[in-house]
């Protein structure tokens, strides 16, 4: 039996996110950072930096948390060759660098995400070397995502493919002494498609955040709206974030355009992403007032207009057979507000919101459910669902919560 410290652990976070410190940044990644590094943990992150930005290999030390920044090649904008070799070549050259900056130090923790699952020799070099625990954070299943919108097929040339990846897959579960699943759904999956792997290993570590109060007085709300040329007096429903194959934004077309009369309503769309032209091309086309789509602006002018609106909105594509769990769900409920989303039937997220009354849900196969569901909502008590939604947060999404759940292995372990 191996005994783990109770107190400083040493904790290496790897990532493709490109940062170069844990403060300015938020989300369920660096929030979680934060939180062992307040609790008094040594944080190391390995956060690559691509060769187009010309900037060498380094370390920044910032406020108690050491990041190593290794050159690597362009993944991200670049041509499928580049990037194929880029991916490929991204383990050597992280474990080169382990040795060369951080040989004198022995890893307690390793922590991970999906994707990518190219960290797999990577966890396993720490692993084998430190006598590691080593902590999947699930937060997306490739490769049966690719495979869900014809990207990569189980048969013929993209079956060689897919097995590639599958196999890569099944290997990072086997090395991961634990996986932290975002939700009752993830856990299922992963076991009843991996029955290898022991279901003593998987739990639900599920996103979470530093909870903050962001609650605006009406006068700034208003002054907000204003500025961004949005209505005073309509209920504004807001969607933020990727607006790409997996969230079916043609759907979501179909649900705004049943909408499009609808006097006291108004759509605020913020986000970017690979189906982002076919929804502008819409807008352009159909001239539909009551909608608003902004691609790009700065984290704190986005949370601005999450502030000021009335209910998020989760869109998912109905041929996901993978349960996704939306992250920005939290930055909804953080600011006190309801939920909507329509999804498909493999993922529980609309399930939980039911359950703990802070929005609604149906499912995204049928845009007239949408419309009633629409109407429904104005004759709701929607602040109500709102101070539930943040209720709810605080119990169950709270940074503390994953700290406490992944600390509880690190006790002790056989």
């Amino acid at each position: 039996m191996i005994m783990k410290s109770n107190k400083k652990l040493n904790i290496i976070y790897m990532t493709l996110d490109d940062f170069d410190n844990i403060d300015n940044y938020y989300g369920i990644n660096t929030d979680l950072l934060r939180e062992f590094r307040n609790q008094g943990h040594n944080i190391y992150v390995i956060s690559p930096t691509e060769r187009k930005k010309g900037l060498k290999t380094r370390i920044i030390y910032d406020k108690g948390v050491v990041i190593l920044k290794p050159k690597i090649g362009n993944i991200q904008k670049t041509n499928i060759f580049e990037k194929g070799i880029s991916t490929i070549t991204i383990s050597n050259i992280l474990i080169k660098n382990i040795k060369r900056k951080f040989n004198n130090i022995v890893f307690d923790l390793v922590l991970y995400c999906t994707p990518p699952i190219t960290f797999l020799s990577v966890v396993k070099f720490i692993k084998n070397r430190d006598n590691a625990t080593t902590y999947l954070l699930l937060k997306d299943i490739f490769p049966q995502n690719a495979v869900d919108f014809g990207l990569l097929k189980k048969t013929g040339i993209k079956g060689i493919i897919y097995n590639y990846f599958r196999n890569k897959e099944k290997q990072l579960y086997e090395i991961s002494d634990y996986i932290g699943c975002m939700s009752k759904a993830n856990v299922d999956y992963i076991y009843m498609n991996n029955k290898n792997i022991s279901l003593q290993k998987i739990e639900i570590c599920p996103n979470s955040i530093d909870i903050i109060d962001k609650t605006l007085d009406i006068k700034v709300i208003n002054n907000i709206k204003i500025k961004n040329k949005i209505p005073l007096d309509k209920k504004i429903f807001i969607y933020g974030g990727n607006l790409g194959r997996v969230q079916g934004i043609n759907f979501l077309i179909e649900c705004l355009a049943k909408c499009s009369n609808f006097d006291d309503v108004f759509f605020l769309i913020v986000g970017d992403g690979t189906e982002y032209h076919v929804l502008d091309e819409y807008i352009n086309s159909s001239k539909q007032k009551n909608v608003k789509l902004i691609k790009f602006m700065p984290r704190e002018e986005y949370d601005k207009l999450v502030a000021i609106s009335d209910i998020g909105l989760i869109f998912l594509d109905y041929k996901n057979t993978i349960p996704n769990f939306p992250s920005r769900m939290l930055g909804y409920m953080q600011n006190k507000k309801p939920i909507l989303a329509v999804t498909d039937i493999s993922t529980d997220i609309g399930k939980i919101i039911i359950e703990g009354n802070f929005g609604w849900w149906c499912e995204s196969n049928n845009s007239n459910n949408f419309v009633l569901l629409i109407k429904n909502i104005l004759n709701s008590d929607i602040k109500q669902k709102g101070l539930n939604a943040y209720n709810y947060l605080i119990k169950n999404y709270s940074v503390k919560k994953s700290y406490s759940i992944i600390m509880k292995h690190m006790q002790c372990q056989n």
